[in-house]
C-alpha cells in the first residue's frame, strides 16, 4: 500500500521539477511574484516599485531580498496578476478578466492612449474583427514621453504616420512570452520590418529594448503585451548607424582601418559601446597616433568595445560581467538611471537599435591591456611608483617601444620613506629580455635580464617566485610586453653560499666552523640549499663551555651545521603557516611565518612577513646565492635529540598525568562525599 502511495507522489514531484525546469525566465519571476503575493488572496502578484516613480518590476528572489534596483530603494505593492481582476467584497483577484477583442482589451489593461490612436487611425476595425494578432502596446506614459514634435507628426497624419507606427507594434499571429526567445526577430505588420526580441536570464523581456511590463493579456483575436516605450522602425545595421552619426566620425575611420566593417554589418546580435569623437580626444595624442598606426592594437581596442550579445539598458538592473569580442570581461551595471562600465557612468546615449544589435554611445575609450605599452600598463596601477622609477632612470624607451620584454615591478606598498631608491643598474635587472606569461614558467627556469644577469624561477604550491621576490598579482599582458607585479625588489645572486657567507662579516665564525667541519666544498656545489646561518652573535650567545666542546668535535660540529641546511630552496614569500624542511642532517626544520597586515599613512595595506625557524625569529631573510638562499639567525639551532622536549606529541610523564588528573578531580571531590576517599588515595600516591 505504501508503494502505491509513493508512485503518484514521485510522479507528481517529477512533473513539478520538469515544469520548473522548462519555465522561461519571465514565467519564473511571474511565479515568484505570485508566491510573494498569495497571502493577499488569489491571483495577487507582488511587485517592486521604484520609490518616487511609476516603474514596477516583477521580483526575482535576489531582488526581493535586496529591495533595490540599480541602487535605488523600492517599495512592495500588490496588484492583480495579468488576466485577473478584483471583485468587490472579496479578497484578492478571484475573477478572470472578460475575454474580448484586442481593441477592448487595450482599454482593459490600461493602454487607453493606444486604444484611442487605434480608433483615430482606423486600426480599430482590423483589431476588432477576425484574425490572430499580437500587439506590443505602449503605456499611456510612454506616449506622453515622446518628444512633442514627434507626437505632433504622428497625430497630424493619423491615416499614414500614426497607422504605420501602430502596425510596427503588431505581429500577424498570437505570440506569447513562451515564444519570445532571446535574440530572435519577429516580422512586424509594417512592411514586414523586424522587431527584435530579447529574453534575459533575469526575466526581463524587451522588444526593440522596450521592456515588457505586463505580458500575455489574452483576447479573442490575439494577445496584448504592455511595454514601457514607443518603438520606432530600424533598417540600419550597426555599421550603417556608425556611418551616419556625426559624433562617431573618428570611430568610423578606426573601424575601416581595423577591417571590422564586415563584422558590424553581419547578421547576429551585438552590443557596440561606440566611443564618441570626444572619447578619442580624451587620450594623449601620441597614444592615439600609436594605436591608429598599429592594426593589431587598433583591432584589440575596437573589439574591446563590442559585446558578444545584445544588451539593452532596460535589462540591466544590477551589476553583471559581460565578455567582449577581445576576450576581456566588462562590469556592466547601473546607478539610478545611469548605465556604468567598470563602475564609471560613461554611457552618454543608450539603446540605439540596429538590425544586428544595439549601440550605446560612450564618452571614454576602453583601452584593453593588449593595446597598451608597458608604461601605460603600469600607470594608475598598483605598480605606478616602480614605473615612475623606470622612467626617471632613463629606461622609458624599453617601456614604450616594440621590444618583447617582461617587467618585474614591485607593488607600491613595498616602497616606504625608508626604502632606498634603486639605481639604473638595479632596475635593468628587473627587465627580462622576452615577453613571458607566468602560467608557463617552470621551476628552475633561467631568465636573462637587460643587464645580462640570470634570474631563477621557483614554483611552489601556492606561489610563483623569481629569486627572492614572489608575484603578487595576475599578469598584465600588453602589446609587446608583460608586467609582473612583484612583492618586492628582485635580488640577483652574486655567488655561491660560501661566497656570500665569506663576504659578510656577520658570519665569520660560521665560515670558520664550516671550514673546520669540511663542508666548504658542499656549499660551493651547484645544488639547491636553504641555509639558516647563525651569526657571530648566535655563537657568542652559547655557553663558552658548550661552544668550545662543539668547536672541538668535528663530527658533532658537522652534524649541527648540516641541521642548519635544507636540501631545497625556500624563499620567504613561499612560506605558508608552517613548512617542514628536511635538512642534510636528516631531521626536519619547522619554518613558519606570521603575515601581519599593516596600514601605512597612505591607507595602503602591506604584508609584514615575520619568518621563524623552529619558532626562533629570523634576523634577515632571502640573501640570495647561486646555489641557494640564506637566512641570518641569531640562534644556533639544536636538533630535537639535543634539546629538551618541546613537542606535544612526545611520550607523557606518568607523574605529570597524575597531577593533571588530580587538578581536574580536586573541585569535584570536594563537592562529592563519595569521591573524597579516592582523592585522598590519589594524593598519597603522588607523595609516595
Amino acid at each position: 500500500m505504501r508503494s502505491g502511495l509513493l508512485l503518484p507522489l514521485a510522479l507528481a514531484l517529477w512533473v513539478s521539477v520538469s515544469w520548473a525546469a522548462t519555465r522561461t525566465p519571465y514565467q519564473q519571476i511571474l511565479h515568484h511574484s505570485r508566491l510573494r503575493g498569495r497571502h493577499q488572496g488569489p491571483n495577487v502578484c507582488a511587485v517592486l516599485k521604484l520609490m518616487g516613480t511609476n516603474q514596477k518590476y516583477l521580483p526575482n528572489c535576489k531582488m526581493w531580498y535586496h529591495r533595490k534596483i540599480c541602487g535605488k530603494s523600492t517599495m512592495i505593492t500588490y496588484e492583480c496578476c495579468p488576466g485577473y481582476e478584483e471583485v468587490p467584497g472579496e479578497k484578492g483577484c478571484p475573477a478572470a478578466l472578460p475575454l474580448s477583442n484586442l481593441y477592448e482589451t487595450l482599454g482593459t489593461v490600461g493602454a487607453s492612449t493606444t486604444q484611442l490612436y487605434s480608433a483615430s487611425s482606423n486600426l480599430s476595425a482590423e483589431i476588432t474583427g477576425p484574425g490572430s494578432y499580437t500587439i506590443f502596446a505602449p503605456t499611456n506614459e510612454a506616449w506622453a514621453s515622446l518628444p512633442a514634435e514627434m507626437l505632433d507628426s504622428l497625430v497630424s497624419n493619423v491615416n499614414i504616420e500614426l497607422l504605420n507606427a501602430l502596425r510596427y507594434h503588431m505581429v500577424n499571429k498570437r505570440v506569447l512570452t513562451d515564444d519570445l526567445k532571446h535574440g530572435t526577430t519577429l516580422p512586424s505588420m509594417y512592411q514586414n520590418i523586424d522587431v527584435q526580441i530579447h529574453h534575459y536570464p533575469n526575466g526581463i523581456v524587451t522588444v526593440n529594448c522596450a521592456r515588457l511590463l505586463e505580458a500575455d493579456h489574452h483576447a479573442t483575436n490575439g494577445v496584448v503585451h504592455l511595454i514601457d516605450k514607443v518603438i520606432s522602425t530600424t533598417t540600419n545595421s550597426i555599421l550603417q548607424v556608425v556611418e551616419l552619426e556625426e559624433n562617431l566620425e573618428t570611430l568610423r575611420t578606426a573601424v575601416a582601418a581595423a577591417g571590422l566593417d564586415s563584422l558590424l554589418e553581419s547578421e547576429g546580435q551585438f552590443t557596440l559601446l561606440a566611443p564618441t569623437n570626444e572619447a578619442f580626444k580624451k587620450i594623449p595624442p601620441e597614444t592615439l597616433t600609436r594605436i591608429l598606426g598599429d592594426p593589431e592594437a587598433l583591432k584589440d581596442l575596437l573589439s574591446n568595445h563590442i559585446l558578444k550579445t545584445a544588451m539593452c539598458a532596460e535589462a540591466i538592473i544590477a551589476g553583471l560581467s559581460m565578455e567582449t569580442l577581445q576576450g576581456n570581461m566588462l562590469d556592466v551595471g547601473c546607478n539610478g538611471d545611469e548605465l556604468t562600465l567598470n563602475g564609471r557612468p560613461i554611457i552618454a546615449n543608450k539603446d540605439v537599435i540596429a538590425t544586428n544589435g544595439v549601440i550605446h554611445f560612450v564618452n571614454e575609450l576602453l583601452i584593453p591591456d593588449s593595446a597598451k605599452t608597458l608604461l601605460e600598463l603600469g600607470q594608475d596601477s598598483d605598480v605606478s611608483k616602480a614605473m615612475d622609477l623606470f622612467r626617471r632612470a632613463g629606461l622609458s624607451s624599453h617601456l614604450t617601444g616594440n621590444e618583447r620584454l617582461t617587467v618585474l615591478a614591485p607593488i607600491n606598498s613595498f616602497f616606504t620613506d625608508q626604502t632606498p631608491t634603486p639605481g639604473r643598474n638595479v632596475l635593468r635587472d628587473h627587465i627580462i629580455k622576452e615577453q613571458l606569461s607566468s602560467k608557463y614558467l617552470f621551476h628552475g627556469q633561467k631568465l636573462e635580464t637587460l643587464s645580462g644577469k640570470q634570474l631563477r624561477v621557483f614554483v611552489y604550491r601556492n606561489t610563483l617566485c623569481i629569486e627572492n621576490a614572489c608575484i603578487a598579482a595576475h599578469d598584465k599582458r600588453g602589446r609587446f610586453g608583460t608586467l609582473f607585479s612583484m612583492e618586492k625588489l628582485v635580488t640577483p645572486p652574486l655567488g655561491t653560499v660560501m661566497d656570500v657567507l665569506k663576504a659578510d662579516d656577520r658570519f665569520s665564525t660560521l665560515v670558520a666552523a664550516i671550514q673546520s667541519a669540511g663542508l666548504t666544498e658542499t656549499l660551493n656545489r651547484p645544488r639547491s640549499f636553504t641555509v639558516f646561518a647563525p651569526t657571530n652573535e648566535a655563537f657568542r650567545a652559547m655557553p663558552q663551555g658548550a661552544l668550545n666542546k662543539l668547536m672541538g668535535n668535528a663530527k658533532e660540529l658537522a652534524s649541527i651545521l648540516k641541521y642548519h641546511i635544507g636540501d631545497e630552496i625556500l624563499v620567504s614569500g613561499a612560506v605558508g603557516a608552517v613548512v617542514r624542511m628536511k635538512t642534510l642532517q636528516g631531521d626536519k626544520l619547522e619554518v613558519s611565518t606570521n603575515r601581519n597586515l599593516q596600514t601605512s599613512n597612505l591607507d595602503t595595506t602591506t604584508k609584514n612577513h615575520i619568518i621563524n625557524v623552529n619558532k626562533e625569529p629570523v634576523a634577515e631573510a632571502d640573501i640570495m646565492a647561486t646555489n641557494g638562499v640564506i637566512y641570518a639567525v641569531n640562534t644556533v639551532l639544536q636538533p630535537s635529540a639535543s634539546r629538551p622536549n618541546e613537542r606535544s606529541d612526545e611520550p607523557a610523564d606518568p607523574a605529570l598525568e597524575i597531577f593533571k588528573q588530580a587538578s581536574a578531580l580536586s573541585k569535584i571531590s570536594h563537592r562529592n562525599v563519595r569521591l573524597a576517599p579516592v582523592y585522598s588515595r590519589l594524593l598519597a600516591r603522588m607523595k609516595h
